[in-house]
């Protein structure tokens, strides 16, 4: 597969999402995005993730807006002389309401290629504005400013479709600069950063020494003879795309497994890359490593759950998350393989007994 002419951009995006109309957006997203991107075979998967805009609005009983909430309320503090108790007393006898805009995450990918790091991810907020309640709670007395600015207590409440206002409508999420990227050029710029970090640091590094204090004296080891490998560090992100191709999951797309919650921003003068993957298909229970538990056990759990997922070899995906199955999983597996008591296919068994020798995970 050639990569289409033209690759989304995020201007082009959001006139794309800007013109849904919100009675069927989610029906038309995928279409209008196709329509606007020849070449591209485009896929939404959904996330339970849901967040919370700082947008809100008071809303007359009517339906009349008086504005945004923290312009408003700030003004109606002034005319009290940032009385708090005086504002809520008042505000707690009127009709008045605030909306709230509720989202949850979702991530648009198309293949660009062959290779499993040939393809877009598109991260999109899907959002949704309700009535979420009287603009003060009535039956607690705020204690400062910001309890009335950024009210939280109507989010546990689940609302009645009866209170949607508006949407729902789609909008790239920031994701610290990661809301449009073609995966394989940011594995790219992920090793070009990761290399030039290290290379700046050679002067120190060729300097640096590691002391040993013995029976015979302190013995000090250059600290680049001690780890040679230094320079050529590769960055997880790089390793789990390296894995996923000489595993049997190649044989799936990654994006059908997994979402990238990416991040590039630079603080302090130090630019910060990576991504931290999220299954799409988790498992309904963790694996985690009990004493005494034998390896063939072990076995036939991985087994298991990589027909739960659909995807072979997915457990050990799962491991470099950190969070479904334990990392001494697939280290005890390892071990296994070594003392010849486990088989796995070749090419997995490689990969897991690199990971075993450097293990990384997210």
């Amino acid at each position: 597969m050639s990569t289409p002419a033209r690759l989304p951009d995020a201007a082009s995006l959001e006139t794309v999402l800007a013109g849904l109309a919100p009675a069927s957006a989610d029906a038309d997203l995928i279409p209008a995005l196709a329509a606007a991107f020849p070449g591209f075979v485009f896929g939404l998967a959904p996330i339970d993730d849901d967040y919370w805009r700082d947008t809100r609005s008071v809303l007359q009983p009517d339906g009349t807006r008086l504005g945004e909430l923290r312009p408003w309320m700030t003004a109606e503090i002034a005319k009290v002389g940032g009385d708090i108790k005086a504002v809520w007393l008042r505000l707690k006898e009127t009709d008045l309401q605030i909306t709230e805009w509720r989202g949850s995450s979702g991530f648009v990918s198309a293949p660009t290629g062959p290779g499993a790091a040939d393809y877009i991810q598109i991260a999109l907020g899907r959002e949704i504005e309700w009535r979420a309640g009287p603009i003060v709670n009535p039956d607690y007395r705020p204690w400062g400013e910001s309890e009335l600015l950024d009210p939280s207590w109507p989010r546990a409440d689940q609302l009645p479709d009866s209170d949607r206002l508006a949407g729902p409508l789609y909008r790239l999420l920031g994701r610290a600069g990661g809301a449009v990227i073609h995966v394989r050029s940011f594995l790219d710029r992920c090793g070009r950063i990761e290399r030039d970090k290290r290379e700046a640091k050679r002067p120190e590094m060729e300097r640096r020494v590691i002391r040993e204090v013995g029976p015979d004296g302190t013995r000090e080891t250059p600290f680049l003879e001690a780890v040679p490998g230094w320079f050529d560090y590769v960055p997880r992100e790089i390793r789990f795309f390296q894995d996923w191709e000489d595993s049997s999951a190649s044989a799936q797309r990654v994006f059908a497994h997994w979402a990238l919650d990416i991040r590039d921003y630079t603080h302090k003068g130090e630019r910060d890359i990576g991504f931290i993957p999220r299954p799409l298909k988790p498992p309904k229970e963790r694996l985690l490593m009990t004493p005494k538990v034998s390896v063939h056990l072990l076995m036939d759990r991985i087994e298991a759950m990589d027909r739960e997922i659909e995807l072979p070899f997915g457990w050990f995906f799962l491991i470099t998350h950190g969070h479904w199955v334990d990392p001494d999983v697939g280290r005890t597996i390892a071990q296994g393989l070594k003392a010849q008591r486990v088989r796995l296919p070749d090419r997995d068994a490689s990969v897991l007994l690199r990971w075993a020798d450097r293990t990384y995970g997210f």
